[in-house]
Order: C-alpha cells, then sequence, then structure tokens
C-alpha cells in the first residue's frame, strides 16, 4: 500500500452520531485539508478494500480557545463522510 494514502486518511471519527452512521454504512473520517473527493475515495479504497458509492466533505472551522489569559483558535481540519456500495462494511474497532 502507498503511503500516500496513509497522509490523506488520518483517522476515523468515532462518536455517538458516526456510530449510528455506521449501521447504515456511512463512516466518518478525519482527512487531509488539502485533499479532494477523488483522492479520498482512492485511499478509502485502496486501504480498506471496499467500494466506496459516495463522498461528502465537511470543512470544520477553528474553534476558539483560552488558557489562562492566553486566546487562540484551534486547527481547521476536514471531515470525509464516505457512503459504501451495498454489503459493504469497514471494521474500525
Amino acid at each position: 500500500m502507498d503511503t500516500k494514502y496513509l497522509e490523506i486518511i488520518k483517522a476515523p471519527v468515532i462518536t455517538e452520531k458516526s456510530g449510528i452512521l455506521a449501521q447504515e454504512g456511512k463512516y466518518v473520517f478525519k482527512v487531509d485539508s488539502r485533499s479532494n473527493k477523488t483522492e479520498i475515495k482512492l485511499a478509502i479504497e485502496k486501504i480498506f478494500n471496499v467500494k466506496v458509492k459516495e463522498i461528502r466533505t465537511l470543512n470544520v472551522k477553528p474553534k476558539k480557545k483560552r488558557v489562562g489569559r492566553y486566546s487562540g483558535l484551534t486547527n481547521r481540519s476536514k471531515k470525509a463522510f464516505v457512503t459504501l456500495a451495498e454489503g459493504q462494511t469497514i471494521d474500525l474497532g
């Protein structure tokens, strides 16, 4: 497997909502903010050996955070909502 695919897909998003979506064949991943849908689709198909039906992406805006008297922003990121073909699953756990 090529390492460039591992650079595109950073981590799965494991939340209560993503667990409900996983039962419907939809999975959520944190991805590189510079990647596009075609690159994400290729990476998911190569890493997990599944057939991707649809990709939806979401740019996550930075949030304001404070530590004592210092304030700043969290890093911006990108999420990909991946819908798999019928009968396909990914084991994230």
